[in-house]
């Protein structure tokens, strides 16, 4: 049964087959942009998830043993197909299976009929042919020969709907590598953008998400721990926060607050006082004009010296704290009248 779901992520799944050799890996290197797979290697015995991304897109590549890897087991080749599947879940957007242009065998030209036995009849729908090549020939060239001259290939091809793409064996050749993505969302558009499931893939999802609720039950006490343990650090950093804001607001406040405005406006009115009378008294020389003259100014002045000194006195009071505290402001005014005397 073919069941197609739209996909609802973001992330490409990419399920690679290789009935031989060393392609499907040399695809995975080509995608992912790095040698996950060394370059001797033909074939591996158990199933790999890898992520990486695609031009810029985030994909999940999944590999298992060669459908003809006659090394392995039968019961092993159908557990490594179940963890396939269930690395995979949901379902994968697209199965890729790789062959070497220059060395296909009759296994390659078989492998569609055991991929239908694998997956299910309708997973063709949804594969693309990927043809590893070496050189450096441009992929136009590549393509024309595929289409025109290789019969074999294109009967290969025939199997799998027509779709293919060529990648160099070179993973870091990264020149075609937006030309692949491109050709892979295509294919998944024209059908709907939808995703291949099947009751096996629905049985493996199914199968894993009983598994994680188990593990989940059965490391609660050890998640509520490390959750405690990040609450107890999250209150430390609280209190640490809040004592550094605290000396903050306390450094504000000793240099700005209400007292301290008080102090400078009583400066500026008792040297304000002063100095217009000290003003007033230079000015009577001039007459009655020079008087209001000098008395602005020197109010002027005296209201802003004032204004500096009474709060400096108020700090020194503080900090020197004689016998018996004189009033400063008014030996300076009792000192000015003195000579100003006739």
């Amino acid at each position: 049964m073919d069941k197609r779901k739209k996909g609802s992520s973001t992330e490409l799944r990419l399920m690679i087959v290789g009935s031989s050799g060393p392609s499907q890996f040399q695809l995975t290197n080509a995608i992912l942009g790095r040698e996950e797979f060394s370059k001797d290697t033909v074939s591996i015995s158990d199933s790999r998830k890898n992520i990486g991304e695609l031009a810029g897109r985030r994909v999940a590549v999944i590999n298992g043993p060669n459908i003809y890897d006659k090394d392995i087991s039968r019961p092993k080749r159908k557990r490594e197909l179940r963890r396939s599947k269930c690395l995979c879940i949901p379902g994968p957007h697209a199965f890729l299976v790789a062959f070497d242009m220059e060395n296909i065998s009759l296994n390659d030209m078989k492998a569609s009929k055991l991929m239908r036995k694998r997956f299910g009849r309708h997973c063709l729908r949804h594969c693309m042919v990927l043809l590893a090549y070496e050189g450096k020939l441009e992929g136009a060239a590549l393509e024309k020969r595929v289409q025109k001259t290789d019969w074999y290939l294109r009967e290969l091809i025939e199997k799998y709907n027509g779709r293919f793409h060529v990648f160099s064996k070179n993973w870091r050749d990264r020149s075609r590598e937006r030309e692949l993505l491109q050709v892979i969302e295509r294919m998944g558009a024209s059908l709907g953008g939808s995703f291949f499931s099947s009751r096996t893939f629905q049985r493996a999802e199914d199968s894993v998400k009983k598994e994680e609720k188990h593990l989940r039950k059965h490391r609660s006490a050890e998640i509520e721990k490390a959750w405690t343990e990040l609450e107890k650090h999250v209150e430390e950093d609280k209190d640490v926060y809040t004592s550094n804001v605290g000396a903050e607001i306390r450094a504000v406040a000793e240099m700005n607050n209400g007292w301290l405005r008080t102090s400078l406006a009583r400066g500026l009115g008792m040297g304000f006082v002063a100095g217009a009378v000290m003003g007033a008294l230079v000015g009577c020389i001039e007459g009655p004009g020079g008087m209001v003259f000098y008395g602005i100014i020197g109010g002027a002045v005296g209201g802003s010296a004032g204004g500096t000194a009474h709060v400096a006195i108020k700090h020194m009071e503080d900090r020197v704290a004689p016998p018996a505290r004189l009033n400063f402001n008014s030996i300076f005014i009792n000192r000015f009248f003195v000579a100003a005397r006739p």
